[in-house]
């Protein structure tokens, strides 16, 4: 067995020879005890013949607990399917290969010894109800080669040695997209570069909204049109570009890269369920940036829990009137319409009595923020996710046209809702990936630079492993979110996969984050180092979106239906 001073890299360690076999081998142990992981909580949360909400919140652990085992498991088969494809297109490089042992080697070890759902939780077997002899079935020789051998510090210090030969590629390791979605990562890329980061970390110290002819210039460049069909204004393009320009925008800062995903969600809403006649009047708008659209969904004390909102809309005439509050309203002030989920039969008190609106407002400005009629609203303060701005908003006989009813329906709100989760679960997995590249990329520049006791820091092996981790995380997050693209762009059901994209890839932002900082010491802590706005950046991906506890939540009642 090679000892933690050899190299690791498939070329040269025996050990690991024909990589792809050994971890195609390791999967089933993973497939076999997850199957006896839903058997187990299953039996916890089943009464009679049904899966009953009540015990699955009195075992949340166990149901949570399975939620993150099954995402280690499809981030695993989805990592194998990456390698095979860069394989048989001979760009499996070393690179790609230390990526592959060392994700494979550190999250086998993660399932059978522990899996962090956050800082300090940790997910064991025996918390899904399984004995050590359930755990014993993981024993595989694959297996057990791949947690000895896959991820050793000589495997992670031959990666970051590589990442600093091969700085210029816009990605550690081939992403595995088609030269075409490779293209628009490099324009993005540069427009992040020339437009995005230079200004970034200004706009948030001085929590100023970004300006708007950044937003002018990516109306351009077709970035609020990207996914609407061509008859409607726009690219008609697939949901894995979307990806990777959202992925590449918050790289530069999440701001921008979020400014898109307003206008993706907007059009989702309208596209799913709006009328003919809506799409026409809307869309084009939306997809040239003419108009700009906010979300207003969540009311104060209702959080997660949609079902419950009480803002109200009563008719009036043709039209109708709203009387309520709205809070974490994101760009709130100039954009020009707000999809709004409002309650319109008041004798109701869950989601069937919600319908969603799309109210017209005008656009405001500092001095006059929120001039519409009807309509009033304060700034909420925040760590991070600035360019935008949070606002709570209050509404006390605001009009709405009656056309303006999504559809021209009632009590339809929340399924229309419902219909643009996938979407936007996967964005907001796509813009993870893209904090925490920043975040690797702040760390390995400071680490390059940075020296102590006469060497770079990054020539410290715990320094060194840190951004080898980030760079392997990073990728697993990529893999699993482009998955979770393509089976929506292949109308196939995604809800899990991409619940399970915004689940992991918003825990890695948040660790490649705050290993970013560390390596930064105490400048890290400083203000006018970009690595303390990343840090907060990162920390309301495990929020929005759906929090992390929902979303296990959300994964674990589809694993188990």
């Amino acid at each position: 067995m090679p000892h933690d001073g050899q190299d690791m890299t498939l070329n040269q360690n025996p050990v690991l020879a024909d990589l792809l076999s050994l971890t195609a081998a390791a999967l089933p142990a993973v497939d076999d005890i997850v199957a006896r992981a839903k058997n187990s909580v299953r039996a916890l949360v089943t009464d009679g013949e049904r899966i009953s909400g009540k015990l699955i919140e009195e075992n949340q652990t166990a149901a949570h607990g399975l939620a993150w085992l099954a995402t280690y498991q499809q981030a695993l088969q989805q990592m194998q399917n990456w390698a095979v494809r860069l394989q048989e297109q001979g760009k499996f490089g070393e690179v790609e290969q230390l990526i592959h042992q060392i994700a494979f080697g550190e999250y086998l070890w993660q399932i059978y010894g522990g899996i962090p759902m956050s800082q300090g939780e940790i997910m064991r077997l025996q918390d899904i109800g399984l004995t050590q002899d359930d755990a014993r079935a993981l024993m595989q020789p694959a297996v057990m080669t791949l947690t000895q051998s896959g991820n050793t510090q000589a495997a992670r210090m031959r990666l970051v040695t590589l990442m600093q030969e091969q700085s210029a590629n816009i990605t550690v390791g081939a992403s595995g997209l088609d030269d075409e979605l490779e293209m628009i990562r490099e324009q993005f890329r540069r427009f992040s570069i020339e437009r995005v980061e230079p200004d970034a970390h200004d706009w948030h110290l001085k929590d100023e909204l970004i300006p708007l002819e950044i937003i002018d210039e990516m109306a351009e460049m077709g970035v609020f049109g990207l996914t609407i069909p061509e008859e409607y204004g726009g690219f008609g393009l697939t949901k894995a570009s979307m990806c990777v320009v959202s992925e590449e925008l918050s790289r530069g800062y999440i701001g921008v890269g979020s400014l898109a995903t307003r206008s993706e969600i907007a059009a989702e809403l309208i596209l799913c369920g709006g009328t003919e006649e809506q799409k026409q009047k809307w869309l084009p708008g939306l997809a040239s940036a003419e108009i700009l659209p906010t979300a207003v969904f969540t009311e104060p004390n209702t959080g997660s829990d949609l079902g419950s909102l009480r803002t109200r809309a009563v008719k009036k005439g043709d039209d109708w009137e709203v009387t309520g509050n709205k809070t974490w309203i994101t760009h709130a002030t100039r954009t020009h319409v707000m999809t709004m989920l409002a309650r319109t039969d008041p004798g109701t008190t869950d989601y069937r009595g919600l319908s969603m609106f799309l109210a017209e407002k005008t656009s405001g400005t500092e001095e006059d923020p929120f001039p519409t009629p009807g309509m009033t609203g304060g700034e909420i303060e925040v760590l991070g996710y600035r360019g935008m701005k949070e606002y709570e908003l209050a509404f006390d006989g605001f009009a709405i046209k009656g056309e303006n009813l999504l559809g021209n329906e009632t009590g339809k709100g929340f399924k229309q809702l419902m219909q643009t989760f996938e979407s936007a679960r996967i964005q907001t997995a796509a813009r993870a990936v893209g904090v925490a590249q920043s975040a690797l990329d702040v760390g390995m520049q400071y680490a390059q630079d940075r020296k102590q006791f006469g060497k770079s820091l990054i020539e410290f092996p715990r320094v060194g492993g840190k951004l080898a981790m980030m760079a392997v995380e990073i990728m697993v997050a990529r893999q699993l979110t482009y998955f979770s693209a393509d089976e929506k762009d292949n109308d196939r059901r995604c809800d899990l996969e991409a619940g399970m994209a915004k689940l992991l890839g918003a825990r890695i932002a948040w660790a490649c984050a705050d290993n970013a900082l560390q390596i930064h010491g105490g400048n890290g802590f400083a203000l006018e180092y970009k690595v303390s706005r990343i840090l907060c950046d990162a920390r309301i991906l495990n929020i929005f979106e759906g929090a992390a506890e929902i979303q296990a939540q959300v994964i674990a009642r589809r694993l188990l239906d």
